[in-house]
């Protein structure tokens, strides 16, 4: 279905190749992952399959990519779409409509599709992808997450032979994020799709993988199966992790496989772990009665919060359940029709945006909004001066996130998990007593979000409070000490890390589906372990 004959492809006055001699075929019917570093050329790789790669982007490709036997340089990427459906990293990049439903007929209404066709797949996919509820709302009103699967919906009627996808599930809670991708696999078995997906948590992809294609970043891709490729790459999922520490062979692919060789390792570990954490200060924001409304939507009911001092705080829940809706009212640049919030002494919606942000920062899902300079230099040297932090300290605090992106490059060309780096470094150059994450790791590899767990656990050891809103929760259980769940713009459960991810399966963390007994993440077994051994 897909033929890559020794395919090198170079940017625009970049001297070394991001991919080099590339061959590789795939299959009909193969659900393929594709996993590496931030900016290691996964997005390149994904977009020469339908052409936008160099007929969007620009630079030099060698060799030939054909899809079903037709070259991609037989024409632009606009003759593929019968062929190629690519949902890339930003869905809200892409809406060309208003509404969810006009969102999914518009790829049909190009392509000729008969109106009862067309009224039939839109419904066929609001019910695949759980969004019937959604068909009339504005795509500018939806959530991170909704529109992640609005953006899916819109390729899948087009019913492509070949879907490719960027970074699918990075929005989506885990709920969500299996239940589409057990729709991309039916599709595979059901209907022979072949489906390319990018995506940095790999733990979600893997039990559904045929095939492994790993970028390491110097040009080339190993190919294999999961098993195969996972068992030297430096990046892996906690349950492979776990599998190389405890010696298990062959490495498991899913939690079942792992249960089943866990016994021994079980039997030498302790009955709990220890969860004790840093002694929280005082409040350093403390909000009270806040309510957020979208017209006649209610996003956030009546929410009393308050961040304290040398805590990191995780806010969880469903797409659409308030978390965002909660962080810029309690930031000040969001809508706030209820409710106060305080920090030292002030409301910061009433206060200028440079005082503002000197107490709260926040990084939004989209964090390229805020970028607005020619080059990274200049986004840093901005960010120094208008924060008054000594000279440097923007691209040190990068360069620990994202190391290797060059100072020259324009903010717009760098991947989405370099660009959320590069705001990430932007906001915390600022050093804000208070600092709050929209979905900090959307876009990152493993490598760039434990430097980013460092940062936010440093960020904290100082005093500061620190709330990430996330659908990553084998990220919130290696920082937060505290985890909130909303629904329906309320919190519904509070507690400490260990108490409300064991407590939901939902929430669980592979190690914690895989040992029980409270055990979060690979680093606590770790750490026990030499303990039980001496």
């Amino acid at each position: 279905m897909i033929d890559l004959d020794g395919v090198s492809f170079w940017y625009h006055g970049q001297p070394e190749p991001v991919l080099f001699d590339i061959t590789l075929s795939i299959g009909e019917s193969e659900l393929v992952l594709l996993a590496g570093q931030t900016g290691a050329g996964k997005s390149t790789l994904l977009g020469t399959i339908n052409g936008l790669v160099p007929h969007f982007t620009g630079g030099h490709l060698e060799g030939s990519v054909s899809v079903a036997g037709v070259s991609t340089r037989s024409g632009p990427p606009r003759e593929f779409a019968h062929l190629v459906g690519m949902v890339g990293q930003d869905p809200l990049a892409g809406f060309v409509t208003d509404t969810v439903e006009e969102e999914l007929a518009y790829g049909m209404e190009q392509l000729g599709v008969a109106p009862p066709v067309m009224r039939r797949r839109v419904e066929e996919t609001l019910d695949l992808l759980g969004i019937a509820e959604l068909r009339r709302r504005a795509l500018r009103t939806l959530s991170g997450g909704q529109q992640q699967r609005v953006a899916i919906g819109s390729v899948l009627t087009m019913h492509p032979r070949v879907l490719v996808l960027d970074e699918p599930t990075s929005a989506l809670d885990p709920t969500a994020a299996e239940d589409v991708l057990a729709t991309l696999a039916r599709l595979v078995h059901d209907l022979g799709t072949t489906v390319v997906l990018a995506e940095h948590r790999m733990e979600r992809v893997i039990p559904f993988a045929d095939r492994m294609l790993y970028v390491p970043g110097d040009g080339s891709v190993r190919d294999g199966t999961p098993a195969e490729v996972l068992r030297e790459t430096p990046v892996a999922p906690p349950i492979v992790e776990l599998g190389r520490l405890a010696g298990w062979d062959p490495l498991p692919m899913t939690v079942r496989d792992a249960r089943k060789q866990a016994g021994p390792l079980r039997s030498r570990l302790p009955e709990k772990p220890d969860h004790t954490s840093a002694v929280v200060g005082e409040p350093l924001l403390s909000s009270s009665g806040v309510v957020v409304r979208y017209g006649q939507t209610v996003a956030v009911r009546g929410v009393d919060l308050d961040l304290r001092a040398r805590e990191i705080l995780a806010i969880m829940g469903r797409n659409g359940s308030g978390k965002s809706s909660l962080l810029w009212a309690l930031q000040g640049s969001g809508p706030r029709q209820g409710g106060t919030v305080q920090v030292d002494g002030a409301d910061p919606k009433a206060l200028p945006s440079a005082r503002a942000r000197k107490l709260v920062g926040l990084v939004p899902q989209t964090a390229s909004d805020l970028l607005y300079l020619e080059t990274v230099a200049d986004e840093c040297a901005a960010a120094d001066l208008e924060a008054g932090a000594e000279p440097g300290s923007c691209e040190a605090l990068l360069a620990r996130l994202a190391p290797g992106i060059a100072a020259d490059r324009h903010p717009r060309d760098l991947s989405e998990g370099q660009r959320l780096a590069l705001v990430l470094a932007v906001q915390l150059s600022a050093a804000p007593r208070v600092m709050l994450l929209d979905e900090p790791t959307r876009g990152l590899d493993y490598t760039a979000k434990a430097s980013l767990a460092r940062i936010v656990t440093s960020l904290a050891a100082e005093g500061r409070a620190v709330t990430i809103a996330t659908h990553d929760v084998e990220f919130v259980a290696t920082v937060a000490q505290r985890v909130i769940v909303m629904a329906e713009g309320e919190i519904v459960s509070d507690g400490p890390t260990a108490e409300v991810l064991t407590g939901s399966p939902a929430f669980a963390t592979q190690v914690a589906k895989i040992l029980g007994g409270g055990w979060l993440t690979v680093s606590e077994v770790a750490a026990a372990l030499p303990r039980v051994l001496r």
